[in-house]
């Protein structure tokens, strides 16, 4: 699990070395894509948009950038996985993975469309 924060900006604080960069990263590349509301939910950074839509997890040696619609950003980067309910899918990371902020971006722009074109990935339907 990521470390116990009681906002976004402590929960970066709270990382070291790689973890920290790499999370400090994806939050601007994320935010930038798009007006995302930020929060802590279940001990993960989310990026709020028409319901959850993005998160980051830190964990022990890896970084966890998770998607509600995951399944439909394969085509961006099929390095994602699927994983759990609703549409989720993961891009795990570690230390050497490569990834830039452009193509962070480019997922943000795509899950916050996604989540305003289809609504709330955790409605029930």
């Amino acid at each position: 699990m990521g470390p116990v924060a009681d906002n976004p900006d402590a929960y970066i604080a709270a990382l070291a070395d790689w973890q920290r960069a790499r999370c400090v990263m994806l939050r601007a590349a994320i935010m930038a894509a798009a007006p995302f509301d930020e929060t802590i939910k279940w001990t993960n950074l989310v990026f709020m948009a028409n319901g959850p839509s993005i998160l980051i997890r830190a964990e022990d040696h890896r970084v966890l950038l998770g998607f509600w619609r995951g399944k439909r950003l394969r085509d961006i980067d099929p390095r994602i996985k699927a994983s759990g309910k609703y549409e989720l899918g993961n891009l795990v990371m570690i230390e050497g993975t490569e990834i830039t902020a452009p193509q962070v971006a480019r997922l943000a722009a795509e899950a916050f469309r996604l989540n305003a074109e289809l609504g709330n990935p955790t409605a029930r339907t």
